[in-house]
């Protein structure tokens, strides 16, 4: 069975590949479907499909052949290592092959991420789809088409031959947010969403881990703290009765009773949902990549990166309502239901108890969500979903590159800028963007943070900062001019 057009080889010189031994061919795939997933790992919907991708390659390990193709959007992502660490970091299988130039998005016609792109068993294109599929309906357009060219006698079942590096276990993988959990008798623990081994961790003070929630298996059941089960969670909250988390890969707000240690679920289905419209029992809720958490006042305020949202959970009814966003992804301000976002990803109360702050990530942006006296979200530093790098300066021309954290201290906001692998301060007095330098460091091995992903104020010249790509948080003192691994 013919398609319209002759695929365009992908196996080009200058690619990396990754998961395999060699790179791959058009040749090397004939006999099989191909889905080829044009894919970038900051964006938040190609992170939703690649659950459905390793459906299809549980569902038809013979028959079909996954093929990531990453186009990046931000220069970090052009960096081969940090694309390694993404790999790592979400479980991918299949061979990967990374085109910074954007070749083979050119060549196939891409504009969108995600795209799959499906290629006949004789190499031709026959058929796109931009955006997310609906994965039942595309695990089982797949077995029809599986079923159709084997009948035609068109398919040479077989396995490509891969090469995954093997995971390295420490005490923390790839850790997300960090917050402050103080005891009822004064003494201070901190959280982290220790999201590679899926569990949350609790150390004290002085680093040292003093307990741990979740079994270390990925999945989506409830119960006691050992035997409980996370899927990548991203964000944390502590009050003085529970540690609130955004369990980001089950799609799902959960709870740590801080008590017994019992985990429940308080919304969300294990499954990624559309956009928040209304309000709705949380425990029927359709929830989509929540990546942060906090309270303020009476409520738990989430971020729906998933859909572009921010939505706040009543913890006394359990019932959850949009706050701000549409559901569309852009950076447009005004009133709260009307505004548009990009993927927020970090959220921290503003000091008048009135609002919050967001990391925006997508669109390299820190925000503004004011709660009183109608909802209305403003923008602080950002100017659009292509405008990004590394700029100090003014608010309105300062760039930032997808920042994940922040953190509001005494007239500033702090900023864990990812992609730029640095710590921002935004000064809320003179409006201005600069570098926090962080000083010299203190370990016997140093090395640059690597993508960090939260940061938390620990005192008057303190921060504890999730070095994600290093595998650890690490503690800044400001006021010596040093840095040093806090846990690791």
């Amino acid at each position: 069975m013919l398609g319209i057009t002759r695929a365009p080889e992908i196996d080009r010189p200058g690619l990396e590949w990754f998961n395999t031994p060699k790179p791959v061919s058009l040749a090397d795939l004939r006999g099989r479907i191909v889905v080829l997933d044009f894919w970038t790992y900051c964006c938040i919907n190609c992170i939703q499909v690649l659950p459905t991708l390793s459906r299809i390659e549980n569902a038809y390990p013979d028959a079909v052949a996954v093929i990531g193709i990453h186009s990046p959007k931000f220069p970090a992502e052009r960096k081969a290592a940090n694309l390694a660490q993404a790999i790592a970091r979400h479980g991918v299988r299949h061979p990967v092959a990374h085109d910074p130039a954007m070749t083979l998005w050119e060549d196939y016609a891409v504009r969108a991420w995600p795209t799959l792109v499906f290629l006949s068993p004789d190499g031709y294109v026959i058929g796109q789809m931009a955006g997310e599929p609906n994965p039942d309906a595309l695990v089982q357009g797949l077995g029809d088409m599986v079923r159709q060219f084997r009948d035609q006698g068109e398919l040479s079942p077989g396995r490509l031959p891969l090469a995954t590096p093997e995971v390295t276990c420490g005490r923390l993988r790839f850790p997300g947010k960090i917050k402050a959990c103080p005891t009822a008798d004064g003494h201070m623990l901190w959280a982290v969403a220790d999201a590679g081994h899926h569990q949350i961790a609790l150390f004290d003070d002085q680093g040292a881990e003093v307990g741990r929630f979740g079994s270390g298996n990925p999945g989506f059941t409830d119960g006691a703290a050992a035997e409980a089960t996370f899927c990548g969670p991203q964000g944390l909250a502590c009050d003085g009765e529970a540690i609130w988390v955004a369990d980001t890969g089950n799609h799902a707000l959960r709870r740590i009773d801080r008590v017994t240690g019992q985990i429940s679920t308080v919304a969300g289905l294990g499954h990624r949902g559309p956009p928040l419209r209304q309000p709705e029992p949380g425990t029927g809720a359709a929830l989509a990549s929540p990546w942060d958490v906090e309270r303020l006042g009476d409520g738990l305020y989430f971020a729906n990166a998933g859909s572009h949202q921010i939505g706040l959970l009543d913890p006394q009814t359990g019932r959850i309502r949009p706050i701000a966003g549409t559901g569309g992804e852009d950076i447009v301000d005004g009133p709260a239901e009307q505004a548009l976002l990009a993927q927020p990803s970090g959220i921290a109360p503003a000091p008048d108890g009135r609002g919050l702050f967001f990391a925006d990530a997508e669109s390299s942006a820190i925000r503004h969500l004011a709660l009183a006296p109608r909802p209305q979200v403003s923008t602080l530093v950002g100017q659009g979903l292509f405008a990004f790098g590394h700029e100090n300066g003014p608010f309105d021309q300062a760039l930032l590159q997808h920042p994940l954290g922040l953190a509001v201290t005494a007239g500033a906001i702090l900023v864990a800028d990812s992609y730029n692998g640095m710590l921002r301060r935004l000064d809320l007095r003179s409006h201005r963007v600069d570098d926090l330098a962080i000083g010299d460091c203190a370990d016997p091995l140093c090395r640059p943070a690597a993508e960090p992903a939260g940061i938390a104020v620990a005192g008057p010249a303190r921060l504890l900062v999730s070095d994600t790509n290093n595998h650890r948080i690490i503690e800044v003192d400001l006021a010596a001019g040093r840095y040093r691994t806090w846990a690791a």
